[in-house]
């Protein structure tokens, strides 16, 4: 990820990239970000030393692993720096110290950057709602042969929405797959069924299904640099707001 933004922001006109850091004895550590993403010198070298990194930078991203975020966060709010996070798996120490942070500095972070996923996220709620409990709703993934969860987490939290729009507990109305003599669909169920292969970089579909007719909304990335360009978007858009904890509704101006 942290290539991918530094590609992002090789061509864009409003941000640039002005500092990387990885972990220390990282193999990377030295290398022109350019180098490595565009083929072309940056003048940003990698770092593993957090007070060099954050020496002249107007806002943080971090997609990293949650120990790094942990030790990041403090930093960051000390010296007033915004930041967008997309690391995930965080434990409960570490989201508490995220909310002790966002009481100093503005901070987005969301599980998932894409911006067609998040309006993926309003547009099935509100589907949900106008269509009622008439329709039966099912969540239908696909990703490339290697990804080692399932359902995605984008599935799980698409499911969750949906179970809320219907007004139902989101614990017991999911359900991950089907299997045997399971009898009549119940009426107040959600289906997620998880389908892996090839190289797909990730689909997702609500069908939305009633008598005579279905509704399907789907979203299909094809490119990972959704993520780098959503975490862009989500920076600029940080910048200069007050202290709080904002997500990518709030980044892309989503009703709540």
């Amino acid at each position: 990820m942290g290539q991918s933004i530094a590609s992002v922001l090789s061509d864009h006109l409003e941000a640039s990239l002005v500092a990387a850091m990885d972990r220390e004895g990282s193999e990377l550590i030295g290398r022109d970000m350019g180098e490595l993403t565009v083929g072309a010198s940056s003048g940003v070298c990698i770092t593993s030393d957090v007070e060099e990194f954050l020496k002249n930078v107007e806002v943080v991203i971090d997609f990293s692993i949650a120990s790094a975020s942990a030790k990041l966060l403090p930093l960051c709010a000390g010296q007033h720096i915004p930041m967008v996070i997309g690391t995930t798996g965080l434990d409960p120490e570490t989201r508490a110290g995220l909310e002790r942070a966002a009481e100093r500095v503005p901070i987005v972070f969301a599980p998932n950057y894409s911006q067609g996923v998040n309006a993926l996220y309003f547009l099935a709620a509100r589907a949900t709602e106008l269509l009622g409990p008439g329709f039966d709703a099912e969540i239908v993934e696909i990703h490339h042969r290697n990804k080692v969860d399932a359902p995605s987490g984008t599935a799980v939290h698409l499911g969750e929405i949906v179970a809320r729009a219907k007004g139902l507990d989101p614990g017991g109305a999911v359900s991950h797959g089907r299997s045997g003599q399971v009898g009549s669909r119940p009426t107040e169920e959600i289906g997620v069924m998880a389908l892996r292969g090839g190289d797909v970089v990730g689909e997702h579909t609500l069908y939305l299904v009633g008598e005579g007719e279905r509704l399907e909304l789907t979203h299909r990335a094809t490119d990972r640099s959704i993520f780098a360009r959503g975490a862009v978007r989500a920076a600029q858009w940080v910048v200069g707001r007050p202290a709080g904890l904002y997500d990518m509704a709030d980044v892309m101006g989503i009703p709540r």
